[in-house]
C-alpha cells in the first residue's frame, strides 16, 4: 500500500466534465450534480468529423449506415485509467484539508508569528499571503522515480509567504514548512536559499483584496469634489479607476498611477484621460497622499488646483467622445451585422466514434497518449507545468512550467508610459477560470479541476484545465509514387493540455501540445481587450486610434518557460548547427559551367560556457540550437538530442535599459538562454520581482555565473509572445464615413494573429522516422492490371460509425469558494463583488 497521505488524491466527485443538467438546479441538487457530471462530462474529442455523407435519415429518424445496418449509439466517451510510472505525484498541489491544517499549525503561540486571519487583516497585521505545495528537489525526485517505494518517497514541504504588516519595519517572508503531514516532527524555517535577498519589502507586497479597497477614500476624495466637473469633462457620473505598475523600484516607497474610465463593459478601452498619482507607501492609509493631478498635459499639485482652474476658465479642455462615443455597445461582445451565408447551422465538431485514445490516471494526475506520458501539477503563480514528460518510456523532460509573463506598454500619457506587467505578481494560476465548453476546449474534452489558496480562502474551478485529442487535417508523412511501398501517408494527431487565465483585461490561453512524431509544441495566445489609451494627436506612432478618443497601445508580450530537457539522461549539452555559404572548386566539372561551386555547408559547435548561452536567434534563421546528450549517440553515430525552435517569431523585449524593468526580467533580453540546473535556481522570476525592478529576489542574470555547460544537468529558459502593434485587424472595420456604425464595432484582440508557438523536435533522438509505427495509416500500391484502382492496406484500422452522443445545453458556474476553515462558501453574491475579487488591481469604482 503505497502512503497517499499529505498528496491530493481526487475522489470520484472530483471528476467535472460537461453537465447535462436541464432538470437540475442549484442548492441540494449540487451533490447529484457532481455525479452526473462524472458520467456524462468525460465524452471527450477524438478525431474525425461526424460522416454524414455516409448516413441517410429515415422518416423514422432511425439512422442507417450505408450497407443497410442500423447504427448504435457511440461508446461512452469515458477515459482509461492511465498507468502512472510511480504512483504518488510528487508534484501535486496541496488539498484545502492540507492549508486548513497547516494554517492552524502556524497560528499556534509556538510559532510567535502573531497572525491575523487573513479575511480579518489590515495592512498592519501578520497574515498569511499564500500557502503551496514546495516541490522536491530533482535529485530526490528522480530517485523516487527511478525506484518508487515508502523509502524513495520524497519528503512533503509546503511554500508558506507571511505578510508582516505589524513588525516595526513591515517585511515579507517565506517559510519552509514540513515534513507534512503536520506532526512532532514538522518544523518552520525561513526560505532564503531560493533568492538572492533575505526578506521582501512590505512595499513590493501582493494583493490581497484589501490594499486597492484602502485607495477607495482616496478615490472619493478625488471626485467627491469635483461631481459636477466629471459630468461636464466626461460625461458621467460613475467612473472605475485602474493602478498601473510596477509600483517600486527598490521598496523604498509604494506609489501608482491611477488612471480613470468610464465604468461599462470593456472600460479597458474607455480610458477619460483623468490621471493622479498617489503615494502609498507603508501601512497607515491616512498618510497616504496624492501627489500629481493630470489632465490634457496639465500638470496639478492637487486637486482643489485643478477644481480652481477648472472654475477661472484656465483649464484646457481635451475633446470629449461623440454622442456614439458615449455609447458603450461598441464595446460589448453582441453580435453586430447580419449573419453570413450558412453560419446558422452550428459548425463541424470533433467525435470519438470508437472510444478516447488517451488516459487519465485522476488520482496522481497523470495522462498519457500515444506513447506519451505526464504528470500534471498547478499553482497560485503561473498555473499549469508539466512533470516527467516521457516518450515510449524514455523520459524528454522533467519539468516543463511557464515563469512569467510580461507586458510592457508605450504612450504619451502618465499610464502607458509607467506600465510594465509581470504578471507572475497577481497570480496567472490563481485568475485560471472554468473554461467554456464547445468554446474554449472541444464538446468531448475531460475537465480537471484545479485549487488555489489565497489570503481569505481558496477558489475552486471545477474546468480549470482541459485534456483533448484531435486530428490536425493534415497527414504527418505522405509520398505519391508508383513503385510498391513507397505510396501511403500517416495521419495527423494532436494531444492537447489546455488553460486558459484571464489577467486583468487579457486572457492567456496556454496548449501543450504533442504529436506522434515525438514533437512538443508549446502555444501561448492572447485575446480578450487592448489596455486601451486615450486618443489624441500626441499620440501617434505609441498605437493605433480605435474609436472616437481610444486607442490600443503598442506593446511587448514575451512569456518566459523553463525547459529542463533530459536527453537519454541529465547529463547534457548545448549544441549549436549552423549553415553557411562556401565557395570551392570541384575538377570534375567542365568548362560549360565553370569549375567554382556556390553553396551552403553545415558546422557543428558546441557552447561550453554558461556565460556564451544567451542566445538570440541567428539571422535567417541559418542556425538550430539542441540540447543532446554527446555520450549517447544514436546508431548512425550522432549525438541524440531536442532542438528548440523559434516558432511563429524570434521574439525577445523590444526595451533594454527602462528603470521599469531594469533588472527583474533580465531573461527577456535573449530569445532564449541555457543554465546550469540547481534546485536554488529554481525559477526565472518571482511574484515580488513585478515591484523590484531595482533590486529584484530574482536577477536571472545572476544564474550566469562562467559555469562550464558540457555534459551537465541543463535548463533552457525560452522565449515566447509576440510585438503588439495593434494593427488594422484590431481596429473598428467601418467605413470613417458612416460614424453611426462606429458603436457596433469591438476591436480586442483576436487570438489568430496574437500567438505564439515554441516547438521542441527531435533532432537526431531516434534512429528513424517513428511516425511510421503510427497503424492510423494507409499504403496504396498501383495494381498490376492496367485500368483498375490502387490497392491499399490501412492495417486493420476500420472507420467506426455510430450515432454520437447529445451536446448538453451549455451552462457556467465558474468558481467554488472555501473559507479559511475549509467550509465551502458561496461565490460573491453580485458581478460587482465577483469583478472586484478577480481584478483587484485594475478595479475600483466609484459613483457620484
Amino acid at each position: 500500500m503505497w502512503p497517499t497521505s499529505g498528496y491530493e488524491l481526487l475522489k470520484q466527485s472530483d471528476s467535472v466534465g460537461l453537465p447535462e443538467r436541464g432538470w437540475l438546479r442549484h442548492g441540494s441538487g449540487r451533490r447529484i450534480f457532481v455525479v452526473i457530471l462524472v458520467i456524462v462530462g468525460f465524452i471527450t474529442a477524438s478525431l474525425v468529423v461526424f460522416p454524414v455523407q455516409h448516413l441517410h435519415i429515415t422518416t423514422e429518424q432511425t439512422f442507417i449506415d450505408t450497407d443497410g445496418g442500423a447504427l448504435k449509439q457511440c461508446p461512452a466517451n469515458l477515459p482509461q485509467k492511465a498507468s502512472p510510472p510511480a504512483p504518488v505525484n510528487i508534484w501535486a498541489s496541496l488539498t484545502v484539508d492540507e492549508t486548513v491544517t497547516i494554517s492552524q499549525w502556524l497560528f499556534a503561540n509556538e510559532r510567535s508569528l502573531n497572525l491575523t486571519r487573513g479575511d480579518q487583516a489590515g495592512l498592519n497585521d501578520n497574515h498569511i499571503f499564500l500557502i503551496e505545495a514546495y516541490r522536491p528537489g530533482k535529485a530526490a525526485a528522480l530517485a523516487y522515480l527511478d525506484s518508487p517505494s515508502d523509502r524513495t518517497l520524497p519528503k512533503r514541504f509546503a511554500r508558506v509567504t507571511v505578510h508582516h504588516g505589524a513588525a516595526a519595519e513591515p517585511y515579507i517572508s517565506d517559510y519552509l514548512v514540513g515534513p507534512l503531514p503536520i506532526s512532532r516532527r514538522t518544523s518552520m524555517t525561513p526560505l532564503t536559499d531560493i533568492y538572492q535577498r533575505d526578506t521582501i519589502p512590505y512595499n513590493a507586497r501582493g494583493f490581497t483584496g484589501m490594499p486597492f479597497a484602502e485607495l477607495l477614500p482616496l478615490a472619493e476624495q478625488i471626485l467627491t469634489p469635483l461631481k459636477d466637473v466629471i459630468k461636464d469633462l466626461f460625461g458621467s457620473h460613475t467612473l472605475e479607476a485602474g493602478a498601473t505598475g510596477p509600483f517600486s523600484f527598490d521598496g523604498e516607497f509604494r506609489r501608482v498611477w491611477v488612471n480613470w474610465k468610464r465604468s461599462g463593459p470593456g472600460n479597458w478601452i474607455q480610458p477619460v484621460g483623468f490621471y493622479q498619482y498617489i503615494e502609498c507607501s507603508g501601512t497607515d492609509p491616512s498618510q497616504w497622499k496624492i501627489l500629481k493631478v493630470v489632465y490634457n498635459y496639465q500638470i496639478f499639485n492637487s486637486v482643489s488646483e485643478f477644481k480652481e482652474a477648472y472654475q477661472n476658465g484656465t483649464l484646457k479642455r481635451q475633446p470629449q467622445a461623440s454622442n456614439d462615443g458615449m455609447d458603450d455597445t461598441w464595446t460589448t461582445r453582441a453580435k453586430v451585422g447580419p449573419p453570413r451565408d450558412l453560419d446558422t447551422l452550428p459548425g463541424p465538431r470533433t467525435v470519438s466514434f470508437a472510444g478516447l485514445r488517451f488516459r487519465v490516471d485522476r488520482a496522481t494526475r497523470y495522462v498519457s497518449w500515444m506513447g506519451w506520458g505526464m504528470y500534471l501539477g498547478f499553482d497560485r503563480d503561473m498555473g499549469l507545468s508539466l512533470w516527467d514528460v516521457r516518450f515510449r518510456g524514455e523520459r524528454i523532460l522533467y519539468e516543463l512550467s511557464p515563469q512569467e509573463a510580461i507586458a510592457q506598454y508605450s504612450g504619451n500619457d502618465p499610464a502607458q508610459t509607467t506600465t510594465a506587467w509581470l504578471d507572475r505578481y497577481f497570480g496567472m494560476g490563481g485568475m485560471v477560470h472554468d473554461l467554456l465548453p464547445g468554446y474554449d476546449c472541444p464538446h468531448e474534452a475531460v475537465f480537471l479541476p484545479v485549487t488555489t489558496h489565497a489570503s481569505q480562502g481558496s477558489i475552486r474551478r471545477e474546468r480549470g484545465i482541459c485534456i483533448f485529442e484531435k486530428e490536425t487535417g493534415r497527414p504527418i508523412t505522405r509520398h505519391l509514387g508508383y513503385i510498391n511501398g513507397e505510396s501511403g501517408a500517416v495521419k495527423g494527431y494532436v494531444f492537447t493540455v489546455r488553460t486558459v487565465s484571464t489577467v486583468g483585461n487579457y486572457d492567456y490561453l496556454f496548449d501543450y501540445m504533442f504529436y506522434i512524431d515525438g514533437t512538443i509544441e508549446v502555444r501561448v495566445s492572447a485575446s480578450g481587450y487592448l489596455q486601451g489609451a486615450y486618443w489624441d494627436p500626441t499620440q501617434e506612432g505609441y498605437g493605433t486610434r480605435i474609436h472616437d478618443i481610444a486607442m490600443g497601445s503598442l506593446h511587448d508580450h514575451v512569456i518566459n518557460f523553463k525547459v529542463d530537457l533530459d536527453i537519454a539522461g541529465a547529463d547534457n549539452s548545448l549544441l549549436f548547427t549552423s549553415t553557411a555559404q562556401e565557395e570551392v572548386q570541384r575538377p570534375w566539372f567542365d568548362d560549360d559551367w565553370g569549375q567554382t561551386v556556390i553553396q551552403q555547408k553545415i558546422s557543428r559547435d558546441y557552447i561550453t560556457n554558461e556565460d556564451n548561452a544567451k542566445i538570440d536567434f541567428p539571422t535567417n534563421l541559418q542556425g538550430i540550437y539542441s540540447i543532446v546528450n554527446s555520450a549517447r549517440p544514436n546508431s548512425w553515430g550522432l549525438p541524440r538530442g531536442y532542438s528548440i525552435h523559434p516558432g511563429d517569431s524570434p521574439i525577445r523585449n523590444t526595451v533594454v535599459g527602462s528603470k521599469r524593468l531594469l533588472n527583474n526580467a533580465n531573461w527577456a533580453r535573449y530569445n532564449f538562454a541555457v543554465s546550469k540546473r540547481k534546485d536554488t535556481e529554481l525559477s526565472s522570476s518571482s511574484m515580488w520581482n513585478f515591484n523590484l525592478p531595482g533590486a529584484p529576489p530574482v536577477d536571472f542574470h545572476k544564474f550566469f555565473d562562467g559555469e562550464n555547460i558540457t555534459q551537465q544537468d541543463l535548463v533552457a529558459w525560452v522565449n515566447v509572445g509576440m510585438h503588439h502593434l495593434v494593427k488594422e485587424i484590431l481596429q473598428p472595420l467601418v467605413d470613417p464615413r458612416h460614424s453611426h456604425h462606429v458603436n457596433r464595432r469591438n476591436p480586442k484582440t483576436l487570438q489568430i494573429p496574437a500567438h505564439n508557438w515554441l516547438p521542441r523536435a527531435p533532432a537526431n533522438y531516434f534512429d528513424s522516422d517513428i511516425s511510421m509505427e503510427s497503424t492510423n495509416a494507409i499504403v496504396i500500391t498501383a495494381s498490376e492490371k492496367p485500368g483498375h484502382a490502387f490497392e491499399w492496406d490501412e492495417y486493420g484500422v476500420e472507420q467506426a460509425n455510430c450515432i454520437p452522443p447529445r451536446v448538453p445545453p451549455f451552462e457556467f458556474e465558474d468558481m467554488n469558494i472555501v473559507d479559511l476553515d475549509g467550509r465551502e462558501s458561496l461565490a460573491p453574491k453580485s458581478v460587482e463583488q465577483l469583478k472586484n475579487s478577480e481584478n483587484v488591481f485594475r478595479y475600483l469604482k466609484v459613483e457620484l
